[in-house]
Protein backbone atom coordinates (compact mmCIF):
# COMPACT_ATOMS: atom_id res chain seq x y z
CA UNK A 1 0.00 0.00 0.00
CA UNK A 2 1.26 3.49 -0.60
CA UNK A 3 -0.11 6.69 1.14
CA UNK A 4 0.71 10.60 0.08
CA UNK A 5 0.86 13.07 2.20
CA UNK A 6 0.83 16.61 0.71
CA UNK A 7 2.40 19.33 2.75
CA UNK A 8 4.80 18.56 4.78
CA UNK A 9 3.79 21.33 7.39
CA UNK A 10 3.56 20.52 10.76
CA UNK A 11 0.35 18.50 10.57
CA UNK A 12 1.51 16.77 7.44
CA UNK A 13 4.67 15.83 8.70
CA UNK A 14 2.97 14.01 11.93
CA UNK A 15 0.77 12.35 9.56
CA UNK A 16 3.25 10.47 7.87
CA UNK A 17 5.35 9.96 11.12
CA UNK A 18 2.71 8.52 12.83
CA UNK A 19 1.67 6.11 9.23
CA UNK A 20 5.05 5.17 9.24
CA UNK A 21 5.08 4.28 13.22
CA UNK A 22 2.69 2.15 12.94
CA UNK A 23 3.24 0.32 9.52
CA UNK A 24 0.15 1.54 7.80
CA UNK A 25 1.79 1.36 4.64
CA UNK A 26 4.71 0.03 3.13
CA UNK A 27 5.30 3.33 1.72
CA UNK A 28 4.67 6.96 2.29
CA UNK A 29 5.48 9.84 0.11
CA UNK A 30 5.23 13.84 1.53
CA UNK A 31 5.79 15.95 -0.61
CA UNK A 32 5.60 20.24 -0.62
CA UNK A 33 6.41 23.33 -2.24
CA UNK A 34 9.19 24.03 -0.34
CA UNK A 35 12.09 23.16 -1.83
CA UNK A 36 14.06 20.00 0.40
CA UNK A 37 11.50 20.11 3.48
CA UNK A 38 9.52 17.25 2.67
CA UNK A 39 12.82 15.66 1.61
CA UNK A 40 14.59 16.76 4.99
CA UNK A 41 11.58 15.29 7.20
CA UNK A 42 11.35 11.95 5.52
CA UNK A 43 14.72 11.51 5.50
CA UNK A 44 14.31 12.27 9.46
CA UNK A 45 11.56 9.81 10.04
CA UNK A 46 13.36 6.90 7.78
CA UNK A 47 16.49 7.34 10.05
CA UNK A 48 14.18 6.32 13.05
CA UNK A 49 13.06 3.32 11.60
CA UNK A 50 16.05 1.27 13.11
CA UNK A 51 15.00 3.05 16.69
CA UNK A 52 11.34 2.50 16.98
CA UNK A 53 11.71 -0.69 14.75
CA UNK A 54 9.45 -0.36 11.61
CA UNK A 55 9.70 -0.91 7.65
CA UNK A 56 8.12 1.88 6.26
CA UNK A 57 9.81 3.32 3.54
CA UNK A 58 9.33 7.34 3.30
CA UNK A 59 10.67 9.24 0.43
CA UNK A 60 10.19 13.31 0.06
CA UNK A 61 9.64 15.39 -3.09
CA UNK A 62 9.33 19.09 -3.76
CA UNK A 63 6.95 19.21 -6.33
CA UNK A 64 7.03 16.29 -7.91
CA UNK A 65 3.77 14.25 -7.98
CA UNK A 66 5.29 12.00 -10.30
CA UNK A 67 6.36 10.27 -6.84
CA UNK A 68 2.97 10.16 -5.77
CA UNK A 69 1.98 7.70 -8.94
CA UNK A 70 -0.63 4.98 -7.98
CA UNK A 71 -1.06 6.02 -3.86
CA UNK A 72 -3.91 4.39 -2.76
CA UNK A 73 -4.56 7.31 -0.32
CA UNK A 74 -3.82 10.98 -0.58
CA UNK A 75 -3.97 13.18 2.52
CA UNK A 76 -4.45 17.05 1.63
CA UNK A 77 -2.63 19.01 4.64
CA UNK A 78 -1.58 22.17 1.72
CA UNK A 79 -3.02 25.92 2.18
CA UNK A 80 -1.87 29.28 4.30
CA UNK A 81 -2.83 30.42 7.78
CA UNK A 82 -5.12 33.80 7.39
CA UNK A 83 -2.75 36.41 8.38
CA UNK A 84 -3.37 39.89 9.12
CA UNK A 85 -5.55 41.83 7.24
CA UNK A 86 -6.56 39.22 5.35
CA UNK A 87 -10.25 38.67 4.76
CA UNK A 88 -11.66 35.28 5.06
CA UNK A 89 -12.64 35.64 1.45
CA UNK A 90 -9.16 36.39 0.50
CA UNK A 91 -8.66 33.17 2.48
CA UNK A 92 -11.14 31.02 1.01
CA UNK A 93 -10.10 31.82 -2.40
CA UNK A 94 -5.89 31.58 -1.45
CA UNK A 95 -6.54 28.18 -0.25
CA UNK A 96 -8.73 26.97 -2.67
CA UNK A 97 -6.41 27.63 -5.56
CA UNK A 98 -4.24 25.85 -4.11
CA UNK A 99 -6.35 22.87 -2.66
CA UNK A 100 -7.52 23.23 -7.01
CA UNK A 101 -3.85 23.01 -8.04
CA UNK A 102 -3.11 19.75 -5.85
CA UNK A 103 -6.24 17.78 -6.31
CA UNK A 104 -5.14 17.66 -10.28
CA UNK A 105 -2.08 16.62 -9.69
CA UNK A 106 -3.05 13.84 -7.78
CA UNK A 107 -6.10 12.76 -9.91
CA UNK A 108 -3.73 12.88 -13.02
CA UNK A 109 -1.37 10.50 -11.11
CA UNK A 110 -3.15 8.41 -8.50
CA UNK A 111 -7.28 8.08 -10.81
CA UNK A 112 -8.39 6.03 -8.40
CA UNK A 113 -6.78 7.45 -4.75
CA UNK A 114 -9.13 7.71 -1.58
CA UNK A 115 -8.41 11.43 -0.87
CA UNK A 116 -8.57 13.19 3.08
CA UNK A 117 -8.69 16.64 3.27
CA UNK A 118 -7.25 18.62 6.42
CA UNK A 119 -6.68 22.07 4.78
CA UNK A 120 -9.14 24.74 5.88
CA UNK A 121 -11.29 25.63 6.17
CA UNK A 122 -12.07 22.10 6.08
CA UNK A 123 -15.59 22.06 5.07
CA UNK A 124 -15.26 24.34 1.94
CA UNK A 125 -12.00 22.78 0.65
CA UNK A 126 -13.30 19.39 0.97
CA UNK A 127 -16.08 20.59 -1.27
CA UNK A 128 -13.27 22.55 -3.38
CA UNK A 129 -11.13 19.18 -3.59
CA UNK A 130 -14.43 16.70 -4.40
CA UNK A 131 -15.34 19.15 -7.09
CA UNK A 132 -11.80 19.20 -8.61
CA UNK A 133 -11.29 15.12 -8.49
CA UNK A 134 -14.60 14.33 -10.05
CA UNK A 135 -14.60 11.15 -7.43
CA UNK A 136 -17.81 10.33 -5.75
CA UNK A 137 -18.50 11.65 -2.51
CA UNK A 138 -17.49 8.28 -0.78
CA UNK A 139 -13.73 8.54 -1.81
CA UNK A 140 -13.26 12.74 -1.33
CA UNK A 141 -14.27 13.53 2.04
CA UNK A 142 -12.65 15.86 5.11
CA UNK A 143 -10.94 15.06 8.49
CA UNK A 144 -12.78 17.47 11.59
CA UNK A 145 -14.61 15.36 13.45
CA UNK A 146 -12.23 12.51 14.76
CA UNK A 147 -9.98 16.01 15.72
CA UNK A 148 -12.75 17.44 17.68
CA UNK A 149 -14.59 14.27 19.42
CA UNK A 150 -10.72 13.79 20.69
CA UNK A 151 -10.56 17.28 21.68
CA UNK A 152 -14.18 16.63 23.56
CA UNK A 153 -13.20 13.39 24.88
CA UNK A 154 -9.60 14.46 26.37
CA UNK A 155 -11.26 16.88 28.20
CA UNK A 156 -14.07 14.63 29.63
CA UNK A 157 -11.35 12.50 30.77
CA UNK A 158 -9.20 15.39 32.62
CA UNK A 159 -12.82 16.53 34.73
CA UNK A 160 -13.59 12.31 35.41
CA UNK A 161 -10.24 11.68 36.11
CA UNK A 162 -10.37 8.74 33.96
CA UNK A 163 -8.79 7.34 31.00
CA UNK A 164 -9.91 8.68 27.61
CA UNK A 165 -9.89 5.12 26.53
CA UNK A 166 -12.82 4.37 27.80
CA UNK A 167 -14.65 7.47 26.74
CA UNK A 168 -17.22 7.46 23.13
CA UNK A 169 -18.26 10.04 21.90
CA UNK A 170 -19.93 11.92 18.58
CA UNK A 171 -20.62 14.95 17.19
CA UNK A 172 -22.08 16.21 13.94
CA UNK A 173 -21.60 19.55 11.92
CA UNK A 174 -19.31 22.24 10.47
CA UNK A 175 -15.58 22.44 11.98
CA UNK A 176 -15.47 24.95 14.20
CA UNK A 177 -17.89 26.74 16.94
CA UNK A 178 -21.00 26.04 14.87
CA UNK A 179 -20.25 21.93 15.83
CA UNK A 180 -22.69 20.29 17.47
CA UNK A 181 -21.70 18.01 19.93
CA UNK A 182 -24.06 15.09 21.22
CA UNK A 183 -24.10 14.23 25.25
CA UNK A 184 -26.76 11.83 24.14
CA UNK A 185 -24.35 10.07 22.58
CA UNK A 186 -21.71 10.48 24.54
CA UNK A 187 -20.65 7.16 26.61
CA UNK A 188 -18.11 6.67 29.78
CA UNK A 189 -17.57 2.61 29.71
CA UNK A 190 -21.16 2.07 28.39
CA UNK A 191 -22.15 4.60 30.83
CA UNK A 192 -23.60 7.75 30.03
CA UNK A 193 -21.68 10.93 30.85
CA UNK A 194 -24.66 12.94 32.33
CA UNK A 195 -25.11 10.48 35.01
CA UNK A 196 -21.34 11.05 35.65
CA UNK A 197 -20.48 15.28 35.55
CA UNK A 198 -23.24 17.91 36.30
CA UNK A 199 -24.73 19.82 33.47
CA UNK A 200 -22.64 23.22 34.12
CA UNK A 201 -19.46 20.88 33.80
CA UNK A 202 -20.42 18.93 30.78
CA UNK A 203 -21.77 22.44 29.11
CA UNK A 204 -18.46 24.11 29.85
CA UNK A 205 -16.62 21.23 28.39
CA UNK A 206 -18.89 21.62 25.05
CA UNK A 207 -18.22 24.84 24.46
CA UNK A 208 -14.23 24.55 25.18
CA UNK A 209 -14.56 21.80 22.61
CA UNK A 210 -15.77 24.30 20.21
CA UNK A 211 -13.23 26.60 20.54
CA UNK A 212 -10.12 24.25 21.09
CA UNK A 213 -8.28 25.36 17.99
CA UNK A 214 -8.91 28.50 18.75
CA UNK A 215 -7.09 28.00 22.30
CA UNK A 216 -4.16 26.23 20.62
CA UNK A 217 -3.40 29.23 18.94
CA UNK A 218 -3.94 31.78 21.67
CA UNK A 219 -1.01 29.56 23.37
CA UNK A 220 1.16 28.44 20.47
CA UNK A 221 0.49 31.60 18.32
CA UNK A 222 -0.21 28.85 15.71
CA UNK A 223 -2.03 25.87 14.62
CA UNK A 224 -2.30 22.44 16.28
CA UNK A 225 -0.59 19.46 14.79
CA UNK A 226 0.01 16.53 17.01
CA UNK A 227 -3.73 15.55 17.44
CA UNK A 228 -4.60 16.70 13.74
CA UNK A 229 -1.49 14.57 12.12
CA UNK A 230 -2.95 11.73 13.68
CA UNK A 231 -6.76 12.23 13.26
CA UNK A 232 -5.89 12.00 9.72
CA UNK A 233 -3.78 8.68 10.51
CA UNK A 234 -6.57 7.41 12.30
CA UNK A 235 -8.67 7.50 9.02
CA UNK A 236 -5.65 6.54 6.32
CA UNK A 237 -5.53 3.37 8.61
CA UNK A 238 -9.40 2.52 9.03
CA UNK A 239 -9.02 2.62 5.11
CA UNK A 240 -6.20 0.94 4.43
CA UNK A 241 -6.53 -1.78 6.54
CA UNK A 242 -10.40 -2.26 6.33
CA UNK A 243 -11.18 -2.08 9.76
CA UNK A 244 -14.86 -0.25 8.91
CA UNK A 245 -14.51 2.22 11.89
CA UNK A 246 -17.13 4.60 12.62
CA UNK A 247 -16.25 8.09 12.64
CA UNK A 248 -17.71 11.53 12.10
CA UNK A 249 -16.14 12.57 9.21
CA UNK A 250 -17.33 15.70 6.68
CA UNK A 251 -18.59 14.35 3.59
CA UNK A 252 -21.22 15.94 1.27
CA UNK A 253 -24.90 14.82 2.10
CA UNK A 254 -27.47 14.53 -0.46
CA UNK A 255 -30.75 14.10 1.62
CA UNK A 256 -29.26 12.38 4.99
CA UNK A 257 -30.72 14.57 7.52
CA UNK A 258 -32.96 16.55 5.25
CA UNK A 259 -29.44 18.39 3.60
CA UNK A 260 -28.88 18.47 0.37
CA UNK A 261 -25.37 19.67 -1.05
CA UNK A 262 -23.66 20.77 1.74
CA UNK A 263 -20.46 18.99 3.45
CA UNK A 264 -20.61 18.57 6.93
CA UNK A 265 -19.49 16.37 9.81
CA UNK A 266 -21.74 13.08 10.28
CA UNK A 267 -20.81 9.33 11.53
CA UNK A 268 -19.61 6.98 8.87
CA UNK A 269 -18.37 3.70 8.29
CA UNK A 270 -14.87 3.68 6.97
CA UNK A 271 -13.10 1.43 4.98
CA UNK A 272 -11.13 0.06 2.00
CA UNK A 273 -13.78 2.08 -0.10
CA UNK A 274 -13.78 4.95 1.85
CA UNK A 275 -16.93 6.02 2.93
CA UNK A 276 -19.16 2.52 3.29
CA UNK A 277 -22.20 3.61 4.59
CA UNK A 278 -23.17 7.30 6.27
CA UNK A 279 -25.36 7.04 9.65
CA UNK A 280 -28.43 8.70 10.29
CA UNK A 281 -28.94 9.42 13.69
CA UNK A 282 -32.32 10.09 15.24
CA UNK A 283 -32.22 13.53 16.60
CA UNK A 284 -34.46 15.51 18.67
CA UNK A 285 -35.93 18.89 17.87
CA UNK A 286 -32.92 20.55 19.80
CA UNK A 287 -30.27 18.74 18.01
CA UNK A 288 -31.61 19.35 14.52
CA UNK A 289 -32.13 23.10 14.97
CA UNK A 290 -28.64 23.34 15.86
CA UNK A 291 -27.05 21.00 13.16
CA UNK A 292 -29.30 23.20 10.97
CA UNK A 293 -27.94 26.24 12.20
CA UNK A 294 -24.19 24.37 11.33
CA UNK A 295 -25.56 23.73 7.70
CA UNK A 296 -26.59 27.58 7.29
CA UNK A 297 -22.66 28.56 8.74
CA UNK A 298 -20.89 26.25 6.16
CA UNK A 299 -23.41 27.01 3.25
CA UNK A 300 -22.53 30.13 3.76
CA UNK A 301 -18.79 29.58 3.25
CA UNK A 302 -19.63 27.50 0.33
CA UNK A 303 -21.38 30.07 -1.57
CA UNK A 304 -18.14 32.52 -1.07
CA UNK A 305 -16.25 29.75 -2.96
CA UNK A 306 -18.91 29.58 -5.40
CA UNK A 307 -18.94 33.25 -5.98
CA UNK A 308 -15.42 33.16 -6.90
CA UNK A 309 -15.65 30.91 -9.47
Amino acid sequence: MKVTVVGAGNVGATCADVLAYREIANEIVLIDIKEGLSEGKSLDIWQKAPIDLYDTRTVGSTNDYSKTAHSDVVVITSGLPRKPGMSRDDLIGTNAGIVKSVTENIIAHSPEAIIIVVSNPLDVMTYQAHLTSKLPRTKVFGMAGILDTARYRAFLAEALNISPKDIQAMLLGGHGDTMVPLPRYTTVAGIPVTELIDHQKLNAILERTKVGGGELVKLMGTSAWYAPGSAAAQMVEAIVRNQRRVFPVCVQLDGEYGIKDCYLGVPVILGKHGIEKIIELDLNESERALLESSRKAVREVMDVLDNLG
